[in-house]
């Protein structure tokens, strides 16, 4: 599996900002199968950036309702990597 594989995408939400801003953290969804020493090296081959840290969370899918139809969202498995100090990784196209 390559790094790639492993790093789905960022999650970006009010959250996961707040997270990046004040501890130098970033969120991504990664294969359900990753483990945190795979999710390090993926980071470390795209970025270039070695993690200090990395939290995996399953994320439960949730029951929704629309009017009378009923369904679930996505079961997600979200990697939180912490940074080292001064390193960062930039999430959006500075153009």
């Amino acid at each position: 599996m390559s790094a790639r594989d492993i790093i789905i995408r960022p999650i970006i939400t009010e959250k996961s900002m707040r997270q990046n801003s004040e501890d130098n953290k970033i969120t991504f969804e990664v294969a359900k199968g990753a483990n945190k020493t795979a999710v390090a090296q993926a980071v470390q081959e795209i970025y270039g950036i070695k993690p200090e840290s990395v939290n995996v969370v399953n994320v439960r899918p949730k029951t929704k309702r629309m009017g009378r139809y009923v369904g679930k969202t996505n079961a997600v498995r979200k990697a939180i990597v912490k940074l080292p100090e001064g390193q960062d990784i930039s999430l959006f196209d500075e153009n």
